[in-house]
Protein backbone atom coordinates (compact mmCIF):
# COMPACT_ATOMS: atom_id res chain seq x y z
CA UNK A 1 0.00 0.00 0.00
CA UNK A 2 3.20 2.05 0.97
CA UNK A 3 4.62 1.81 -2.40
CA UNK A 4 1.37 2.47 -4.15
CA UNK A 5 0.56 5.59 -2.39
CA UNK A 6 4.38 6.67 -3.37
CA UNK A 7 3.54 5.95 -7.20
CA UNK A 8 0.57 7.82 -7.07
CA UNK A 9 2.45 11.02 -5.08
CA UNK A 10 4.88 11.22 -7.86
CA UNK A 11 2.40 10.64 -10.99
CA UNK A 12 0.36 13.55 -9.69
CA UNK A 13 3.46 15.61 -9.28
CA UNK A 14 5.24 14.41 -12.80
CA UNK A 15 2.05 13.96 -14.94
CA UNK A 16 2.16 16.12 -18.02
CA UNK A 17 3.88 16.33 -21.14
CA UNK A 18 7.80 16.90 -22.55
CA UNK A 19 5.79 17.46 -26.36
CA UNK A 20 9.20 19.97 -27.31
CA UNK A 21 11.54 19.87 -24.48
CA UNK A 22 14.82 17.70 -24.29
CA UNK A 23 17.71 8.69 -5.08
CA UNK A 24 15.05 7.95 -2.54
CA UNK A 25 12.10 9.91 -1.39
CA UNK A 26 12.48 11.25 1.95
CA UNK A 27 10.52 14.46 3.57
CA UNK A 28 13.03 17.63 3.58
CA UNK A 29 12.76 19.53 6.55
CA UNK A 30 10.88 22.73 6.95
CA UNK A 31 14.09 25.27 7.46
CA UNK A 32 15.13 23.73 4.20
CA UNK A 33 11.80 24.63 1.99
CA UNK A 34 11.19 27.82 1.50
CA UNK A 35 7.82 28.83 1.60
CA UNK A 36 8.50 33.35 2.01
CA UNK A 37 8.74 35.04 -1.33
CA UNK A 38 10.70 37.93 -1.79
CA UNK A 39 10.03 41.42 0.32
CA UNK A 40 6.85 42.83 -1.29
CA UNK A 41 8.54 46.48 -0.32
CA UNK A 42 11.56 45.61 -2.98
CA UNK A 43 8.97 43.95 -5.43
CA UNK A 44 6.74 47.09 -5.67
CA UNK A 45 10.02 49.85 -5.77
CA UNK A 46 10.38 52.11 -8.39
CA UNK A 47 14.09 51.68 -9.58
CA UNK A 48 14.80 50.37 -12.59
CA UNK A 49 16.33 47.54 -13.06
CA UNK A 50 17.25 45.56 -16.38
CA UNK A 51 18.21 41.73 -16.13
CA UNK A 52 20.07 39.81 -18.37
CA UNK A 53 18.74 36.16 -18.38
CA UNK A 54 20.09 33.51 -20.71
CA UNK A 55 18.29 30.15 -22.22
CA UNK A 56 18.66 27.45 -24.77
CA UNK A 57 15.93 25.55 -26.43
CA UNK A 58 13.70 25.27 -29.39
CA UNK A 59 11.67 28.24 -31.07
CA UNK A 60 8.62 27.05 -29.09
CA UNK A 61 10.67 27.66 -25.96
CA UNK A 62 11.99 30.93 -27.50
CA UNK A 63 8.70 31.96 -27.98
CA UNK A 64 6.97 31.16 -24.87
CA UNK A 65 9.82 32.40 -22.94
CA UNK A 66 9.78 36.19 -24.40
CA UNK A 67 6.01 36.11 -24.08
CA UNK A 68 6.47 35.36 -20.30
CA UNK A 69 9.05 38.49 -20.40
CA UNK A 70 6.38 40.84 -21.48
CA UNK A 71 4.13 40.09 -18.70
CA UNK A 72 6.61 40.16 -16.18
CA UNK A 73 7.46 43.63 -17.38
CA UNK A 74 3.38 44.51 -17.91
CA UNK A 75 3.16 43.41 -14.01
CA UNK A 76 6.45 44.83 -12.86
CA UNK A 77 6.63 47.83 -14.70
CA UNK A 78 10.17 49.02 -13.46
CA UNK A 79 11.88 45.37 -14.61
CA UNK A 80 12.62 45.14 -17.95
CA UNK A 81 14.96 42.36 -19.93
CA UNK A 82 17.63 41.81 -21.87
CA UNK A 83 17.41 38.19 -23.00
CA UNK A 84 19.98 35.95 -24.80
CA UNK A 85 18.96 32.89 -26.30
CA UNK A 86 20.13 29.84 -28.53
CA UNK A 87 19.85 26.49 -29.41
CA UNK A 88 21.88 24.13 -26.84
CA UNK A 89 25.17 23.82 -29.15
CA UNK A 90 27.58 26.19 -28.28
CA UNK A 91 25.64 27.23 -25.31
CA UNK A 92 27.96 26.11 -22.63
CA UNK A 93 30.88 27.88 -24.37
CA UNK A 94 29.32 31.31 -24.79
CA UNK A 95 28.24 31.07 -21.29
CA UNK A 96 31.64 30.10 -19.42
CA UNK A 97 33.79 32.63 -21.35
CA UNK A 98 31.20 35.15 -20.11
CA UNK A 99 31.90 33.82 -16.85
CA UNK A 100 35.56 34.11 -17.30
CA UNK A 101 34.96 37.75 -17.72
CA UNK A 102 32.98 38.35 -14.64
CA UNK A 103 30.08 39.40 -18.00
CA UNK A 104 27.47 35.98 -17.33
CA UNK A 105 24.08 37.32 -17.35
CA UNK A 106 22.00 37.73 -14.35
CA UNK A 107 19.70 35.00 -14.86
CA UNK A 108 21.07 31.84 -15.86
CA UNK A 109 19.19 28.32 -17.54
CA UNK A 110 21.50 25.09 -16.30
CA UNK A 111 22.04 22.05 -16.95
CA UNK A 112 22.95 19.50 -14.19
CA UNK A 113 26.14 18.29 -15.43
CA UNK A 114 27.46 21.62 -15.12
CA UNK A 115 26.10 22.68 -12.06
CA UNK A 116 29.35 20.84 -9.89
CA UNK A 117 31.92 22.96 -11.54
CA UNK A 118 29.69 26.11 -11.62
CA UNK A 119 28.99 25.91 -7.71
CA UNK A 120 32.70 24.93 -7.04
CA UNK A 121 34.16 27.69 -8.36
CA UNK A 122 31.04 30.21 -6.27
CA UNK A 123 30.23 31.23 -9.56
CA UNK A 124 26.24 30.47 -7.79
CA UNK A 125 24.45 32.69 -5.50
CA UNK A 126 22.09 31.25 -2.80
CA UNK A 127 18.41 30.77 -3.26
CA UNK A 128 17.53 29.34 -0.10
CA UNK A 129 15.29 32.31 0.73
CA UNK A 130 13.34 34.40 -1.24
CA UNK A 131 11.85 31.83 -3.53
CA UNK A 132 8.50 29.64 -2.69
CA UNK A 133 9.60 26.02 -3.05
CA UNK A 134 6.91 24.62 -0.91
CA UNK A 135 5.38 22.70 -3.93
CA UNK A 136 8.64 21.39 -5.70
CA UNK A 137 9.24 17.39 -4.59
CA UNK A 138 12.04 17.49 -2.39
CA UNK A 139 13.73 14.37 -4.08
CA UNK A 140 13.85 17.09 -7.17
CA UNK A 141 14.64 19.99 -5.16
CA UNK A 142 17.65 18.59 -3.51
CA UNK A 143 19.45 17.80 -7.12
CA UNK A 144 19.87 21.58 -7.09
CA UNK A 145 21.55 21.69 -3.89
CA UNK A 146 25.30 22.09 -3.32
CA UNK A 147 26.58 21.49 0.29
CA UNK A 148 23.00 21.79 1.44
CA UNK A 149 22.45 24.93 -0.39
CA UNK A 150 20.25 25.66 -3.23
CA UNK A 151 22.08 26.71 -5.67
CA UNK A 152 19.93 26.01 -8.58
CA UNK A 153 16.00 26.08 -8.68
CA UNK A 154 14.58 23.02 -11.09
CA UNK A 155 12.29 23.67 -13.92
CA UNK A 156 10.37 20.25 -14.92
CA UNK A 157 11.08 16.60 -13.55
CA UNK A 158 12.29 13.86 -15.62
CA UNK A 159 13.81 10.60 -15.55
CA UNK A 160 15.94 7.72 -17.56
CA UNK A 161 14.02 5.14 -19.37
CA UNK A 162 13.62 3.35 -22.80
CA UNK A 163 11.08 3.17 -25.23
CA UNK A 164 10.72 0.51 -27.78
CA UNK A 165 8.99 0.64 -31.20
CA UNK A 166 5.15 -1.94 -29.80
CA UNK A 167 4.37 -1.57 -33.41
CA UNK A 168 7.38 -3.48 -34.33
CA UNK A 169 6.90 -5.68 -31.32
CA UNK A 170 3.29 -6.39 -32.10
CA UNK A 171 4.31 -6.95 -36.20
CA UNK A 172 6.71 -10.16 -34.62
CA UNK A 173 4.31 -11.21 -32.19
CA UNK A 174 6.87 -10.50 -29.27
CA UNK A 175 5.26 -9.54 -26.28
CA UNK A 176 6.72 -6.08 -24.66
CA UNK A 177 9.04 -6.14 -21.51
CA UNK A 178 7.08 -6.44 -18.67
CA UNK A 179 7.68 -4.25 -15.47
CA UNK A 180 10.67 -4.68 -13.37
CA UNK A 181 12.57 -6.99 -16.35
CA UNK A 182 16.25 -7.72 -15.59
CA UNK A 183 18.91 -7.47 -17.74
CA UNK A 184 19.19 -11.35 -18.91
CA UNK A 185 15.77 -10.59 -20.05
CA UNK A 186 17.06 -7.50 -21.74
CA UNK A 187 19.34 -9.68 -23.57
CA UNK A 188 17.54 -12.54 -24.20
CA UNK A 189 14.85 -10.35 -26.01
CA UNK A 190 17.62 -9.00 -28.47
CA UNK A 191 18.65 -12.46 -29.07
CA UNK A 192 15.33 -13.74 -29.76
CA UNK A 193 13.98 -10.49 -31.69
CA UNK A 194 16.89 -10.55 -34.67
CA UNK A 195 15.80 -13.32 -36.33
CA UNK A 196 12.81 -12.07 -36.81
CA UNK A 197 13.77 -8.77 -38.24
CA UNK A 198 15.12 -7.43 -41.67
CA UNK A 199 18.66 -7.53 -42.43
CA UNK A 200 19.15 -3.93 -41.45
CA UNK A 201 16.86 -3.63 -38.62
CA UNK A 202 18.21 -4.42 -34.56
CA UNK A 203 16.93 -4.91 -31.43
CA UNK A 204 18.73 -2.16 -29.53
CA UNK A 205 22.56 -0.56 -30.56
CA UNK A 206 25.66 -1.40 -29.33
CA UNK A 207 25.89 -0.54 -25.54
CA UNK A 208 29.83 -0.03 -25.67
CA UNK A 209 30.34 3.32 -26.30
CA UNK A 210 27.32 4.58 -24.21
CA UNK A 211 28.58 5.74 -20.87
CA UNK A 212 25.10 6.53 -19.57
CA UNK A 213 24.04 2.78 -20.36
CA UNK A 214 27.19 1.58 -18.33
CA UNK A 215 26.43 3.45 -15.85
CA UNK A 216 22.80 2.00 -15.56
CA UNK A 217 24.75 -1.51 -15.98
CA UNK A 218 26.84 -1.00 -13.07
CA UNK A 219 24.28 0.53 -10.54
CA UNK A 220 22.25 -2.16 -11.15
CA UNK A 221 24.79 -4.33 -9.75
CA UNK A 222 25.16 -2.29 -6.62
CA UNK A 223 28.84 -1.22 -7.46
CA UNK A 224 27.83 2.75 -7.72
CA UNK A 225 28.41 5.63 -10.02
CA UNK A 226 31.62 5.02 -11.96
CA UNK A 227 32.86 8.41 -11.60
CA UNK A 228 31.30 9.30 -7.80
CA UNK A 229 30.45 12.68 -6.93
CA UNK A 230 33.27 13.18 -5.25
CA UNK A 231 35.55 12.84 -8.33
CA UNK A 232 36.59 9.17 -7.85
CA UNK A 233 37.55 7.14 -10.70
CA UNK A 234 34.88 3.58 -9.56
CA UNK A 235 34.87 1.45 -12.90
CA UNK A 236 34.12 -1.89 -11.54
CA UNK A 237 36.78 -3.81 -13.82
CA UNK A 238 34.80 -7.21 -13.37
CA UNK A 239 31.35 -5.46 -14.31
CA UNK A 240 33.50 -3.44 -17.26
CA UNK A 241 34.41 -6.87 -18.18
CA UNK A 242 31.47 -8.91 -18.08
CA UNK A 243 29.08 -5.73 -19.94
CA UNK A 244 32.08 -4.80 -22.50
CA UNK A 245 32.14 -8.60 -23.22
CA UNK A 246 28.78 -9.32 -23.64
CA UNK A 247 28.21 -6.35 -26.30
CA UNK A 248 30.98 -8.10 -28.24
CA UNK A 249 29.18 -10.92 -28.65
CA UNK A 250 26.16 -9.44 -29.92
CA UNK A 251 28.26 -7.43 -31.78
CA UNK A 252 30.16 -10.64 -33.41
CA UNK A 253 26.48 -12.30 -33.57
CA UNK A 254 24.88 -9.67 -35.59
CA UNK A 255 22.69 -8.60 -32.95
CA UNK A 256 23.52 -5.19 -32.93
CA UNK A 257 24.28 -2.49 -35.33
CA UNK A 258 28.14 -1.70 -36.78
CA UNK A 259 30.18 0.40 -35.55
CA UNK A 260 29.36 2.95 -38.65
CA UNK A 261 26.15 2.44 -38.73
CA UNK A 262 25.22 3.08 -35.45
CA UNK A 263 27.20 6.31 -35.18
CA UNK A 264 25.07 7.72 -37.78
CA UNK A 265 21.97 7.58 -35.77
CA UNK A 266 20.89 10.67 -34.24
CA UNK A 267 18.27 10.81 -31.80
CA UNK A 268 14.61 12.81 -33.18
CA UNK A 269 16.27 12.95 -36.88
CA UNK A 270 13.33 12.12 -39.05
CA UNK A 271 15.87 10.84 -41.62
CA UNK A 272 18.73 9.66 -39.41
CA UNK A 273 16.91 8.12 -36.12
CA UNK A 274 17.26 4.59 -36.15
CA UNK A 275 14.13 4.20 -34.13
CA UNK A 276 12.08 6.60 -36.21
CA UNK A 277 13.41 5.01 -39.27
CA UNK A 278 12.04 1.50 -38.47
CA UNK A 279 15.85 -0.20 -37.85
CA UNK A 280 15.67 -0.22 -34.02
CA UNK A 281 13.21 -1.85 -31.17
CA UNK A 282 14.57 -0.63 -28.05
CA UNK A 283 16.64 2.79 -27.15
CA UNK A 284 17.96 4.48 -24.18
CA UNK A 285 16.07 7.64 -23.31
CA UNK A 286 15.03 10.84 -21.22
CA UNK A 287 11.61 10.79 -20.44
CA UNK A 288 11.45 14.76 -21.84
CA UNK A 289 12.02 13.59 -25.66
CA UNK A 290 9.07 10.64 -25.34
CA UNK A 291 6.68 12.63 -26.58
CA UNK A 292 8.68 14.08 -29.54
CA UNK A 293 9.45 10.20 -30.60
CA UNK A 294 5.50 9.61 -30.05
CA UNK A 295 4.71 12.64 -32.42
CA UNK A 296 7.24 11.35 -35.02
CA UNK A 297 5.73 7.72 -34.85
CA UNK A 298 2.53 7.78 -33.93
CA UNK A 299 0.37 5.24 -31.96
CA UNK A 300 3.56 3.33 -32.09
CA UNK A 301 5.46 3.87 -28.79
CA UNK A 302 6.07 2.23 -25.62
CA UNK A 303 8.01 3.02 -22.67
CA UNK A 304 9.80 0.99 -19.89
CA UNK A 305 12.12 1.50 -16.85
CA UNK A 306 16.23 0.78 -17.46
CA UNK A 307 16.55 -3.05 -16.42
CA UNK A 308 17.67 -4.05 -13.25
CA UNK A 309 19.48 -6.57 -11.78
CA UNK A 310 20.08 -6.78 -7.62
CA UNK A 311 19.34 -2.76 -7.85
CA UNK A 312 17.40 -0.75 -10.26
CA UNK A 313 19.41 1.02 -13.09
CA UNK A 314 17.58 4.13 -13.59
CA UNK A 315 16.67 7.20 -11.74
CA UNK A 316 14.79 10.53 -11.66
CA UNK A 317 16.24 14.31 -12.56
CA UNK A 318 15.23 17.70 -12.91
CA UNK A 319 15.02 18.62 -16.88
CA UNK A 320 16.99 21.56 -16.42
CA UNK A 321 17.66 24.80 -13.79
CA UNK A 322 17.50 28.42 -13.32
CA UNK A 323 20.80 29.97 -11.02
CA UNK A 324 21.17 33.32 -10.48
CA UNK A 325 24.58 34.72 -11.20
CA UNK A 326 26.59 35.25 -8.03
CA UNK A 327 28.54 38.71 -9.33
CA UNK A 328 24.86 39.79 -10.28
CA UNK A 329 23.37 43.50 -8.86
CA UNK A 330 20.32 42.15 -8.64
CA UNK A 331 20.16 38.80 -7.47
CA UNK A 332 16.91 39.74 -5.25
CA UNK A 333 14.84 40.66 -8.57
CA UNK A 334 16.12 37.64 -9.91
CA UNK A 335 15.28 35.78 -7.10
CA UNK A 336 11.65 37.22 -7.61
CA UNK A 337 11.30 36.57 -11.02
CA UNK A 338 12.21 33.08 -10.77
CA UNK A 339 9.75 33.05 -7.39
CA UNK A 340 7.35 34.24 -10.31
CA UNK A 341 8.14 31.76 -13.22
CA UNK A 342 7.55 28.54 -11.49
CA UNK A 343 4.56 29.36 -8.92
CA UNK A 344 2.27 32.01 -11.16
CA UNK A 345 -0.47 30.10 -13.57
CA UNK A 346 -0.91 33.02 -15.61
CA UNK A 347 3.00 32.65 -16.20
CA UNK A 348 2.78 28.70 -16.63
CA UNK A 349 0.44 28.89 -18.62
CA UNK A 350 2.29 31.11 -21.47
CA UNK A 351 5.32 28.49 -21.14
CA UNK A 352 3.36 25.25 -21.39
CA UNK A 353 5.09 22.02 -21.21
CA UNK A 354 8.44 23.90 -23.38
CA UNK A 355 10.37 23.13 -20.54
CA UNK A 356 9.04 19.62 -19.95
CA UNK A 357 6.89 19.16 -16.42
CA UNK A 358 6.35 22.34 -14.81
CA UNK A 359 7.80 21.99 -11.44
CA UNK A 360 5.34 23.10 -8.65
CA UNK A 361 2.79 20.18 -8.43
CA UNK A 362 -0.17 23.12 -8.21
CA UNK A 363 0.38 23.87 -11.40
CA UNK A 364 0.57 20.04 -12.15
CA UNK A 365 -2.70 19.92 -11.37
CA UNK A 366 -4.22 22.40 -13.27
CA UNK A 367 -2.50 21.47 -16.58
CA UNK A 368 -3.91 17.84 -15.87
CA UNK A 369 -7.15 18.20 -17.95
CA UNK A 370 -4.26 18.78 -21.09
CA UNK A 371 -2.99 15.77 -21.18
CA UNK A 372 -2.30 13.81 -24.50
CA UNK A 373 -1.18 10.69 -25.83
CA UNK A 374 2.21 11.51 -25.46
CA UNK A 375 1.92 13.35 -22.16
CA UNK A 376 0.81 10.15 -21.10
CA UNK A 377 3.86 7.91 -21.86
CA UNK A 378 5.82 10.58 -20.63
CA UNK A 379 3.90 10.10 -17.08
CA UNK A 380 4.33 6.37 -17.41
CA UNK A 381 7.89 6.45 -18.11
CA UNK A 382 8.73 8.52 -15.17
CA UNK A 383 6.10 6.42 -13.21
CA UNK A 384 7.67 3.53 -13.93
CA UNK A 385 10.80 4.64 -13.13
CA UNK A 386 9.92 5.96 -10.01
CA UNK A 387 8.28 2.72 -8.55
CA UNK A 388 12.27 2.07 -7.99
CA UNK A 389 15.36 4.07 -8.59
CA UNK A 390 18.84 5.22 -8.24
CA UNK A 391 19.80 8.42 -6.64
CA UNK A 392 21.00 10.94 -9.41
CA UNK A 393 24.52 12.11 -10.05
CA UNK A 394 25.11 15.49 -11.38
CA UNK A 395 28.74 14.78 -11.85
CA UNK A 396 31.83 15.51 -10.14
CA UNK A 397 33.60 18.98 -10.36
CA UNK A 398 37.12 19.19 -12.51
CA UNK A 399 35.66 16.16 -14.49
CA UNK A 400 33.69 18.06 -17.52
CA UNK A 401 36.39 17.06 -20.15
CA UNK A 402 36.49 13.29 -18.70
CA UNK A 403 33.35 12.55 -21.21
CA UNK A 404 34.96 13.13 -24.63
CA UNK A 405 38.18 10.75 -23.77
CA UNK A 406 35.63 8.20 -22.06
CA UNK A 407 33.82 8.17 -25.44
CA UNK A 408 36.78 7.75 -27.64
CA UNK A 409 38.37 4.98 -25.75
CA UNK A 410 35.32 2.95 -25.93
CA UNK A 411 34.89 3.78 -29.58
CA UNK A 412 38.21 2.02 -30.41
CA UNK A 413 37.02 -0.93 -28.06
CA UNK A 414 33.52 -1.16 -30.10
CA UNK A 415 35.71 -0.94 -33.63
CA UNK A 416 37.78 -3.60 -32.36
CA UNK A 417 40.95 -1.64 -32.27
CA UNK A 418 41.12 -2.52 -28.35
CA UNK A 419 40.16 -5.17 -26.11
CA UNK A 420 37.92 -4.64 -22.62
CA UNK A 421 40.75 -4.80 -20.72
CA UNK A 422 42.81 -2.20 -22.40
CA UNK A 423 40.19 -0.46 -22.45
CA UNK A 424 39.48 -0.44 -18.75
CA UNK A 425 43.79 -0.17 -18.94
CA UNK A 426 43.18 3.33 -20.60
CA UNK A 427 39.87 4.55 -18.53
CA UNK A 428 41.89 4.22 -15.25
CA UNK A 429 44.60 6.37 -16.63
CA UNK A 430 42.72 9.10 -18.48
CA UNK A 431 41.02 9.27 -15.46
CA UNK A 432 44.39 10.00 -13.26
CA UNK A 433 44.25 13.71 -14.85
CA UNK A 434 40.59 14.38 -13.37
CA UNK A 435 41.22 12.73 -9.44
CA UNK A 436 41.93 15.23 -6.58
Amino acid sequence: MKKKLLRLGMTLLLITSFSTACGSLGVKDEAKTNTNTADPVASNGNEPVKLRIMWWGSQARHDATLKMLDLYTKQHPNVTFEPEYSGFDGYIDKLSTQAASNNAPDIIQMDAAWLADWNARSQLSDLSEGINTADIDPKLLETGEYNGTLTAVPLGGNAWGMIYDKSALEKIGVAPPKDGWTWEEYFSMGEEIKPLLGKDQYPFKDGTADSTLYANYQLSKGKGWPITEDGKFNYDKATWLEYANKFADLRKKGIVPPPDVQLADIDLDPTQDMLIKGQLIFKGLHAAQVSAFESLKPNSIGVAAIPKAEQPGGWLKATFYFSVNQNSKYKEEAKRFIDWFINDPEATALDGTTRGIPISNKIVAEMKPKFNQGDQLTVEMIDKTAESSQAFNPGAPGWADFGKEEGDIKQQLMFGKITPEQAYDELAKAAKKYEK
